[in-house]
């Protein structure tokens, strides 16, 4: 089996070959071998390649990297593009990466993303911070703002968190779920920070006293990305969190997703039938809308008229080769879930995605439609998939109509993996967590005629749990132990996502 090592990463392959590109073909160097060649010196690129890697590749490669290559090839690919994200992320920390620059209109200027800044974080907030001290100048910040966008990319965070307190303000990021502080801003430098991302997101700089919303759209290092934007006042001052949609990151296939093998045959069974409700549940940050997406992409076919009704859109579906249309939100414009879905129904659709179901009026023409025969998905906060049935009724649909349309409940929650690099010992690339990357849980119960019955009736939440365990339905406590058995995560991760002792 080969091992791959991040450290062994030359660093002419990691300042040449940009990331993207590695991680699209999965292929790493692992270090240069130097030798002869008629008595003249030479050196070989080692490069760990996936198997189904296109020779032409393979030659530019070497033509970019101006040396020979030897090629080995492995076959697990997730070890590979692991290797590929801990390589990169280090030589960011390590040399500073440059990202695009939003102009002052909010707009974003594209880098090429073999540009790299001369400045760290670090180096960029001492410098900022001196500049308002002295002058009131706010050129760092800009610069500034760009590499906390850049740094917390490379190290695949889903969110940027800026946090006034007392006497400092933390940066933190979000990575596979947890909150990691990675900088502090001294308290004279936040307002202005605070301004800068207000000017990206197009908000009211003026306007310090009420929660604002934005959204800008930047190229980081090649890389197109959202950033959703909010503010809201504290105590200390205003606080942001810049949600990152990072639109180079692939979607994964349906197959992709780590379902079991018979939660996911069950699953795909009931999504591609005719009509009934599909719901995922989980709290917010579980995956529920890569799960739906991926579904659709699968049953997407040219038969069929697939539409959604989302609040954002995260993924363009079109791009990734499915013939779906997309609706947003837009209460400016007085396109709510329930108004997008009357427009939907009168444009002939087989399936519906319905992004969330919030409220009874939303809930009851979905179940009206499923019943009219169209397919509908959705989503809704609850812990886990028998709690569905109770979020219905106590929105206020009538029991008889949610066992008549519920087709299958999903619930889900993503569990950080055991980081197999540093062995779970922790490191660098997981920040000392032993945790990198994550896995899903999943708890399937599918409607059956008992069921059916037993909803109808309005039995309790207990009754309704017992009797989809009956029918084979596996809780997300008796997943998490199965992965911890596995050596795929660990017990205290299970019980901090499932909310629940073992």
């Amino acid at each position: 089996m080969i091992k791959i090592k991040p450290e062994q990463v030359s660093r002419d392959f990691l300042e040449r070959i940009p990331r993207d590109f590695a991680r699209e073909y999965l292929l790493v160097s692992q270090g240069v071998i130097s030798g002869t060649d008629d008595g003249t010196a030479c050196s070989t690129e080692r490069l760990i390649t996936s198997p189904e890697v296109d020779p032409i590749i393979l030659h530019n490669m070497g033509v970019r990297l101006g040396r020979a290559i030897l090629t080995e090839v492995c076959d697990d690919d997730e070890l590979i593009a692991r290797v590929i994200d801990d390589a990169y992320t280090q030589h960011a920390r390590e040399s500073g990466g440059r990202s695009a620059s939003a102009n002052d209109d909010g707009h974003a200027s594209g880098m090429d993303s073999g540009e790299l800044f001369d400045d760290s974080v670090d180096r960029l907030l001492e410098q900022a911070d001196r500049e308002i001290l002295s002058t009131g100048g706010k050129g760092p910040i800009v610069r500034l703002i760009d590499q906390l966008l850049f740094e917390s990319l490379g190290e695949r965070a889903s969110d940027l968190h800026i946090q006034p307190l007392a006497n400092r303000t933390i940066v933190r990021y979000r990575i596979d779920g947890a909150l990691h502080d990675r900088h502090e801003l001294s308290p004279r430098m936040t307002a202005a920070v605070v301004s800068r991302i207000k000017v990206m997101g197009r908000m009211d700089i003026a306007e310090r006293r009420i929660p604002q919303d934005g959204r800008s759209s930047v190229t980081i290092a090649g890389r197109p990305v959202d950033l959703r934007i909010s503010t809201i006042p504290t105590s200390y001052g205003e606080r942001v969190v810049i949600r990152l949609l990072d639109h180079s990151q692939q979607l994964c296939n349906f197959d992709q997703l780590g379902m079991p093998d018979d939660v996911a045959q069950s699953f795909a069974d009931r999504a591609i039938r005719s009509n009934g409700i599909i719901l995922v549940t989980g709290p917010t940050g579980s995956g529920k809308t890569t799960t739906l997406y991926s579904t659709l992409r699968r049953i997407a076919t040219p038969e069929k008229n697939v539409m959604t009704i989302e609040d954002p859109i995260e993924y363009e579906l079109s791009g990734f080769g499915a013939a779906i249309s997309q609706a947003q939100v837009n209460a400016k414009k007085g396109i709510t879930f329930i108004t997008g879905l009357r427009h939907i129904l009168r444009q002939d659709p087989d399936v519906i995605m319905i992004g969330e179901i919030r409220d009874l009026e939303t809930a009851r023409m979905a179940i009206q439609s499923s019943l009219t025969g169209h397919l509908v998905f959705s989503t809704l906060h609850t812990n886990d998939a028998p709690s569905a049935v109770t979020r219905l009724i106590d929105l206020g649909v009538e029991p008889y109509l949610v066992g008549a349309s519920l087709s299958v409940v999903l619930a889900q929650r993503l569990v950080r993996r055991i980081h197999q690099v540093c062995a779970g010992h922790g490191c660098d690339a997981c920040h000392g967590t032993g945790l990198f990357g994550r896995c899903g849980l999943y708890e399937l119960m599918q409607i059956n005629e008992e069921l059916r019955e037993a909803i109808s009736h309005q039995v309790s939440l207990s009754v309704i749990r017992a009797m989809a365990g009956q029918n084979g339905m596996r809780s997300l406590r008796e997943e998490g132990l199965h992965l911890v058995e596995r050596g795929i995560t660990t017990r205290i991760e299970v019980e901090r996502v499932v909310d629940a002792l073992l």
